[in-house]
């Protein structure tokens, strides 16, 4: 079996968090919930630290800052009205897997957070990953009824990998402000 995610790790600390087993399992489990099969696609991960992530954030957002999580979709696939189901990627073609975008996320913010909302950083890190992912299949949560969508699928996902609700600790609907602002999208 290929695997779905293609890892680069550039901060060693990601071996121990055992990352490439959470972003394998989370893609896997991403691509089941939408009826895609994972044998043809391809996810980019970048597992790198806090300095890392801020100049990718600063390149490619303006924000000089660390961020915990960031995406980069290979191609638009969000729909036009708010609330509505993105549209599927296309499956690669030629034997060939189909690119569906690249992600990074930062050990020391993921830490930081994890710790902060007394979590275990598996299931934290697994929640960001999740997160990212539906980015690169065109969820976001810019649109009121967009973002209810992709908390929903998240929340569904997660409890797939037996992670508890990310939110229920928020008080409210909505992601805290690390992932419904500063995530790369």
């Amino acid at each position: 079996m290929e695997p779905l995610v293609d890892t680069l790790i550039e901060d060693a600390r990601w071996n121990s968090a055992g990352i490439e087993d959470l972003a394998e399992a989370a893609a896997r489990a991403v691509m089941e919930t939408h009826g895609l099969p994972p044998e043809g696609y391809e996810i980019s991960l970048l597992a790198c630290d806090d300095r890392r992530i801020a100049a990718l954030n600063e390149d490619f957002r303006g924000k000089p800052v660390p961020t915990n999580v960031l995406s980069w979709p290979s191609e638009e696939r969000g729909a036009e009205a708010d609330g509505a189901t993105p549209h599927p990627p296309r499956r690669g073609v030629g034997g060939m897997p189909a690119e569906l975008g690249d992600i990074a996320i930062a050990y020391e913010t993921c830490a930081r957070e994890a710790e902060e909302h007394g979590k275990a950083m598996a299931d934290h890190v697994t929640h960001l990953l999740v997160h990212g992912m539906l980015h690169l299949l065109g969820y976001d949560h810019i649109r009121d009824r967009d973002g209810d969508l992709m908390e929903a699928t998240e929340v569904r996902i997660l409890a797939k990998l037996g992670v508890n609700d990310p939110y229920e600790w928020t008080g409210a609907r909505r992601a805290p402000d690390e992932l419904e602002r500063d995530d790369g999208r």
